[in-house]
């Protein structure tokens, strides 16, 4: 177990505490209560239904979709599900929230608690613990940036169906708190029932933040509400964190309040003071009976659970022969996951996890890019790969041929031809060339039989060089090794 985060202050170490509420966008045709259209980047205001907009007499339907992609996240999450479940009203006032109430879920919630494994550096493992997936309808969006004077209303995103993911207060670092969040966002993306893009805001998380001395009682706790990125809720809980410890060693106390993380300063500052449940007055949503299903249905729906990271990361580990580490960066991203699995039917699995998470991601990390926007295809991968099994290049050229495959977009076929790179596994033609190196370092020769083991390699050096890198290295260790017995 590595050493312990701890907050630096005045007064000695600090313990920060965190829990984790994240609100995921259902991946659906249509919102949770009308049949208006769930979609990024349509004009404002032309996915609204009457519903949507809070007209008086509408009435909500609720959307089978969206039950089932909550359903479906509670088994993957190893949650209770709950057959019973209530939709309340949560009254408060927003410009973009045109009812003047949020449907949501409060004490009856759809799925109930779970935990979530998360991954550490140095392959330390942590269970979190998960305390409720409730459903709720989205607000709409207002819109500042037409007018000095004025605020636009788009209602495009009102209605459309959350799923909050609300965790135990476990996490005890950023770093605990970013892994949750990755691990969270791959696990929906497994499911289909996200697609977890917090650049379009599908996945967006509320940090609440506290600290205490070490085994103390938990203190006062701030919330930092709508962070849309994996780095920026860490860089907000290291700054919060230290601006909490700051207050309470001056003889200060902590508010308990809703606060905004600014992205260009690294600060949170006050948004709003935090709201207790009472002064929502949440009541049962009078036009909503209680939500009731079957065992069956939801075993139904759990036989079709797809194999999961931490299942897949096992059978990497178990059947593939993967070390821990590489198989837990393979699942860690659903696009690497597939991209592994493509080459993994046809290639020796752990060449293609050697070239993936060593080559491919030291050239995606130069690149600041992905590996849905890899300049090099799982199957031109799989090409260059192909080449080094059957012996046609060695590991070394392949390197060189990789290279030129970003840089041109060539295959790695025409790359090996244009350039004459086939690999030497011409036995006689090996012979010679260790002959010829023998013979100009004669004094290097007398060393090495002297008893210098260590030469060894310099010869397999000269060969190589001479051969142009190209001699088969199996090949030239063993006629070497026969030479200068």
């Amino acid at each position: 177990m590595g050493t312990p985060y701890r907050v630096k202050g005045n007064t000695g170490d600090w313990e920060v505490v965190i829990g984790l509420e994240v609100h995921a966008q259902i991946t659906s045709e249509s919102k949770l209560f009308s049949g208006a259209a769930v979609g990024f980047g349509a004009e404002t205001n032309q996915n609204v239904s009457f519903v949507d907009a809070g007209m008086p007499g509408m009435l909500p339907v609720i959307n089978e979709k969206c039950i089932e992609q909550a359903v479906r996240t509670g088994l993957g999450l190893g949650a209770q599900i709950n057959l019973t479940s209530v939709f309340d009203r949560k009254n408060y006032f927003y410009a973009d929230l045109p009812q003047g109430y949020q449907i949501s879920q409060f004490l009856d919630p759809i799925v109930g608690k779970g935990e979530l494994i998360i991954d550490l550096a140095g392959g330390e493992q942590r269970t979190i613990g998960v305390t409720r997936l409730h459903l709720e309808q989205d607000a709409g969006k207002s819109l500042h940036e037409h007018s000095p004077k004025f605020t636009f209303i788009d209602l495009n995103r009102s209605g459309v169906a959350l799923m909050e993911i609300v965790s135990e207060p476990d996490m005890r670092s950023p770093e605990e708190a970013g892994a949750y969040l990755k691990k969270l966002r791959t696990i929906v993306q497994y499911l289909g029932t996200c697609d977890g893009d917090m650049d379009k805001g599908n996945l967006r998380c509320d940090a609440n933040i506290s600290v205490r001395k070490p085994g103390a009682e938990l203190g006062t706790r701030c919330e930092i509400k709508n962070v849309n990125s994996v780095k920026f809720v860490m860089k907000a809980i290291e700054f919060e964190a230290q601006r909490q410890v700051e207050i309470i060693e001056a003889g200060g106390v902590i508010e308990q309040e809703t606060r905004l993380f600014d992205a260009t300063t690294g600060e949170t500052r006050t948004m709003r003071s935090k709201e207790n449940a009472h002064d929502y007055r949440y009541f049962p949503d009078p036009d909503l009976l209680p939500l009731i299903f079957t065992q069956e249905y939801v075993d139904a729906i759990r036989a079709t659970l797809p194999e999961l990271p931490d299942q897949k990361r096992a059978r990497y580990v178990a059947d593939l022969g993967l070390s821990p580490y590489d198989a837990g960066v393979l699942v860690a991203e659903k696009a690497t996951t597939e991209y592994f699995e493509r080459l993994s039917a046809t290639h020796d699995p752990k060449l293609v996890s050697n070239w993936m998470t060593g080559e491919l991601f030291g050239r995606l990390n130069k690149l600041g890019v992905d590996i849905e926007q890899s300049p090099i295809s799982s199957e031109q991968l799989g090409g260059l790969l192909a080449l080094i099994e059957d012996n046609t290049i060695s590991g070394k050229i392949a390197k060189t041929v990789f290279e030129q495959m970003c840089e041109t977009g060539k295959p790695a076929k025409q790359i090996v031809a244009d350039e004459g790179l086939v690999q030497v596994t011409d036995t006689g033609a090996i012979d010679a060339a260790i002959d010829a190196v023998m013979a100009e370092n004669a004094d290097k020769l007398a060393e090495y039989r002297s008893g210098k083991d260590k030469l060894f390699g310099f010869f397999v050096g000269q060969v190589m060089k001479a051969t142009g890198g190209k001699a088969n290295p199996a090949m030239l260790n063993d006629l070497l090794k026969k030479k200068l017995s």
